[in-house]
């Protein structure tokens, strides 16, 4: 009995040995490639820290190569490049070679100063940092109005009323310490057209702008354009200065239509006024002429009335139809124009 218990437990030895020799072999056959590059380049990742990152979901490919791009770069753990620090930067769910070829980028060029912290920051903040620093390098070029958009050029008026269309090279570099929180090329150029315009607004005549376009440039570049935004202004050219309309020639005949009409308005008013009185006027007349006309009426009773009262007598009767008659023959020819006929005897 014993020896069978002894032979059971070999046998249960046997196999755990053979199981952990394969899970040995296993390990060191997946992780054996990265930790010879990592051991020859002195990257410093074990078997142990690749092991690791499988269980901590960290692609060790990633952050092996990574590494080596950094050692063989002269940036070590001195720099804060280590690979827990790599890690912890994948996991956050940042571009880990990214990252590591800005910071190489920035100490070749020596005239920029980026560590792998801020890096990762500006990485995390969703900008390229890589990008940022080849800007940085390598300045940029922004056309003013951006090409494709809906204005082929930036438009401004003189103070004698002259349109002038400019088109300008705006000169960027990244600055990285504003990158975060920095504005973009947007605000940069929407700034840029503001300072063209009141430029153009403040010269007194466009022929000032056309003789020293570069008025314009100095203009812009010291109001400060670039404050609170991603990029430094290096220099504004102006590409292009074109003469359009004349706006106050237009605005002052547009003033004077809208004038006139104001006038015609006006002067309809007071027609409709005169003619509204004219109306009344012509009322009035009509009701005086009809009173003259019932005035009329009670002169042939009148007379009747003398009649019978004996206040008149035929005589008198027949020297009033007499001067009725001659002042109606009178009224007759004054219409016709005809001078009247001396007519003796009309006065007996």
């Amino acid at each position: 009995m014993p020896e069978d218990l002894w032979t059971i437990v070999s046998v249960v030895g046997a196999f755990v040995v053979v199981v952990a020799g394969l899970v040995i072999f296993f390990v060191f056959a997946t992780y054996f490639r990265f930790w010879i590059q990592s051991f020859t380049t002195g990257a410093g990742i074990g078997i142990l820290d690749l092991l690791g990152m499988t269980f901590r979901k960290v692609s060790p490919a990633v952050i092996v190569r990574s590494k080596i791009m950094a050692v063989q770069a002269g940036i070590g753990d001195e720099q804060g490049v280590t690979s827990k620090a790599l890690e912890a930067h994948y996991l956050a769910g940042g571009n880990v070679p990214l990252v590591i070829r800005a910071v190489i980028a920035a100490q070749k060029a020596k005239i920029v100063d980026l560590d792998f912290k801020h890096a990762a920051a500006i990485d995390l903040a969703g900008r390229n940092v890589l990008e940022a620093v080849q800007t940085s390098v390598y300045p940029k070029v922004i056309d003013c109005p951006t090409r494709g958009g809906p204005r082929d050029s930036l438009d401004g008026v003189a103070q004698n009323g002259i349109q002038l269309k400019v088109k300008a090279r705006v000169t960027v570099r990244a600055n990285l310490q504003r990158l975060i929180g920095g504005a973009t090329e947007e605000t940069i150029v929407a700034r840029v057209g503001e300072g063209i315009v009141s430029a153009i607004g403040s010269a007194t005549a466009h022929g000032e702008v056309l003789e020293n376009p570069d008025r314009i440039s100095h203009t812009v570049l010291a109001r400060r354009l670039d404050s609170q935004t991603a990029f430094e202004i290096v220099s504004i050219d102006i590409a292009d200065v074109d003469v359009g309309e004349n706006i106050g020639a237009r605005l002052q005949a547009d003033q004077a239509e809208a004038d006139m009409r104001v006038a015609q308005a006006k002067a309809e008013g007071r027609r409709a006024m005169a003619v509204a009185e004219e109306r009344e006027m012509v009322a009035q007349i009509e009701e005086n002429r009809a009173k003259v006309v019932q005035a009329e009426a009670e002169v042939p009773k009148a007379i009747a009335q003398a009649f019978r009262e004996g206040r008149l007598g035929i005589l008198d009767y027949y020297k009033l139809r007499n001067v009725q008659a001659d002042t109606e023959m009178r009224t007759s020819i004054a219409k016709a124009g005809v001078a009247p006929p001396s007519k003796p005897g009309s006065a007996a």
